[in-house]
């Protein structure tokens, strides 16, 4: 295996999902993950909502970004995993990416590379 075998699956899904999808993850091999709340926009229509007798339009939901580094695992189980514990049907189900990695390092062992991983 070389360090171009690493890669990382990004995925920004409902935080309701989340759940789901760390089972999802966890039965394909791949339990280590990062977890950032995040807020954006894509098909999922805005909504209309009124706060002290004034009406504002809410276009960025909060949704959860996923991001989870693998090299011993194909990338793509990952993102089926998560695909499929994260759908809905609904618009705002969510949005994968998998990208390569040029390097690691491990902090605390000094291991780079897929060692790293």
């Amino acid at each position: 295996m070389t360090d171009s075998d690493i890669e990382m699956v990004v995925a920004i899904i409902r935080p309701d999902r989340l759940t789901d999808v760390k089972r999802a993850l966890a039965a394909v091999g791949a339990p280590s993950l990062t977890v950032t709340d995040v807020s954006g926009r894509g098909s999922q229509p805005a909504k209309k909502s009124q706060w002290r007798g004034e009406e504002y339009v809410v276009d960025l939901h909060q949704k959860v970004k996923v991001e989870c580094v693998v090299a011993d695992i194909p990338a793509e189980d990952v993102a089926e995993a998560i695909a499929d514990a994260a759908h809905t049907g609904e618009k705002g189900d969510g949005k994968i990416f998998v990208l390569p990695v040029a390097e690691a390092y491990q902090v605390r062992t000094g291991k780079t590379g897929v060692d790293a991983v």
